[in-house]
């Protein structure tokens, strides 16, 4: 089936080039003159420099041509997506959508496949999520996914669509954990590199990682999603991955908070706008997230690393 990536950031460049390794496909930028300069150099220097673009890969600006595929990837970040399916909403009606972005949007606390449901309602949808870094996949390592669809048929439709000889994909029925777990695990990153950026620990990162799992668990699973999937690739498996490597975004900016150091402001991190949103969510459900809500405490400013990490330490015993 002919694909298109929709969105030329490094996640959706990466995945344009895997694709376009074992046949045709299209990557859709907006900007003009970004989409010329990478047609010609055959590579995108500004979002994943040094990764050779394949001969099947195509570049385009033209969002119709690109929607005339089969299967559209959508990787626009989180925050931008509602933005996004508004604005070509005509175009994409009726498509077969793969959201590739991880988050919670900010204001709802809806997940991607929510917000196509508002915004493009007779789309067909799905959500590809899990450990992955740009650059490895890019670079033919070996990478496995989530796919999750609700629609059993569809979802083993685009498994064997989207799988390549290095990106393996596991179906999953469960759309609400493997968004959430997306979403939720990095947040427990922010803490992690906070943690590691105030010079707190190994010992601290594991416990921080592991009872952030549980806070996961806690919201996933009162929301309605599976056990199973938390423990899989697009929870447990992501958590690992965003908490244990400076390739992830959401540690760095934890290091930075750590480390007390400005943080560039033109990258996107999506587990801060995502620990503000679990944070409201979990205060109206009345859920205990004490790291999420640390997390969104720093975030916020109304907290300092060494407030924030207090209150996790004085927090009362309990079993585990």
């Amino acid at each position: 089936m002919s694909i298109a990536v929709l969105g030329s950031g490094a996640f959706g460049t990466a995945l344009a080039i895997t694709m376009g390794q074992v046949g045709p496909t299209l990557l859709w930028a907006r900007n003009t003159d970004h989409v010329a300069t990478m047609q010609s150099t055959r590579e995108n220097a500004l979002r994943l420099p040094g990764k050779a673009f394949p001969i099947d890969l195509t570049v385009t600006a033209d969002l119709d041509r690109a929607a005339s595929a089969e299967i559209l990837l959508i990787a626009v970040p989180m925050q931008k997506l509602r933005a996004f399916l508004q604005d070509h909403a005509t175009a994409l009606g009726g498509k077969m959508l793969v959201a590739c972005c991880k988050g919670m949007e900010l204001g709802t606390g809806l997940g991607p496949l929510d917000i196509i449901d508002q915004e493009v309602p007779d789309a067909e949808k799905a959500l590809l999520t899990g450990p992955s870094f740009a650059a490895d996949i890019a670079a033919g390592m070996p990478t496995g996914l989530t796919l999750a669809c609700a629609n059993d048929q569809r979802g083993r439709l685009l498994q064997a669509s989207l799988s390549t000889p290095t990106l393996r994909l596991y179906r999953s029925l469960d759309e609400i954990g493997a968004s959430l777990g997306g979403a939720l695990k990095n947040v427990i990153a922010i803490a992690c590199g906070t943690s590691m950026g105030a010079g707190l620990g190994e010992s601290a990162r594991a416990a921080l990682l592991t009872r952030g799992f549980a806070e996961m668990q806690r919201l996933a699973l009162r929301k309605g999603a599976q056990p199973e999937t938390l423990a899989g690739l697009s929870g447990f498996g992501d958590l690992v991955l965003t908490c244990t490597s400076s390739q992830s975004r959401n540690y760095r900016l934890g290091l930075s908070l750590g480390k007390g150091n400005a943080f560039d402001a033109s990258i996107t991190v999506e587990g801060a706008a995502t620990a503000k949103a679990a944070n409201l969510q979990a205060q109206e459900l009345e859920i205990d997230l004490p790291i999420t809500s640390a997390v969104a405490g720093l975030l916020e400013k109304r907290l300092d690393v060494t407030e924030a990490m207090s209150g996790l330490l004085s927090r009362s015993l309990k079993e585990e």
